[in-house]
């Protein structure tokens, strides 16, 4: 939410009225978009939606495997929080952990064929949420618009500079 303090020495550049209504209809979407994905995978796999979404990076990764850094940034979230759900994810016996032989510290994040077959079962289900929630709300010609818009913001969050404050750098 954005408010307008009034005490600041330097007056901030506040969002007009239109970009206020486009913001909060954004942050309500997204809060509730988030929610009927995590609820509907909740119930069909028993697992939120960032963990569909490692299994899903893994099945499309070659030999089904990821070096843990990469699984992070891909995925935009820290590797501390990574390695916790990945641990949910070895509990499950989803996900199995293989040292990487060529580098002592770093790990592979590998996708096991009960994994696989758990994304199998639970992806008609979650691509028909993503359809009924989302595009199918959408023309043709804002679909096309909305991922434009998408990709600008994405690129402009993450900067390739090697010092930047990413959440996989973290």
């Amino acid at each position: 939410m954005v408010y307008m303090n009034t005490a600041s020495a330097e007056e901030p550049r506040w969002l007009t009225d239109e970009e206020q209504r486009i913001w909060r209809a954004y942050m309500h979407a997204t809060t509730l978009l988030e929610d009927h994905l995590d609820r509907q995978l909740q119930r069909d796999a028993g697992m939120p939606h960032i963990y569909y979404g490692l299994l899903v990076q893994l099945a499309e990764a070659p030999r089904r495997r990821l070096r843990m850094t990469e699984l992070a940034m891909n995925a935009k979230i820290t590797r501390s929080r990574l390695s916790h759900a990945i641990a949910r994810l070895e509990k499950n016996g989803w996900v199995r952990r293989e040292d990487c032989p060529s580098d002592k510290r770093g790990q592979f994040a590998v996708l096991t064929e009960e994994g696989h077959e758990v994304l199998g079962r639970t992806a008609p289900g979650h691509v028909a949420a993503v359809r009924q929630a989302l595009f199918d709300r959408l023309t043709a010609e804002q679909q096309k618009a909305f991922g434009e818009a998408m990709r600008v913001i994405a690129e402009g969050l993450q900067p390739k500079d090697a010092g930047a404050d990413l959440p996989w750098l973290r």
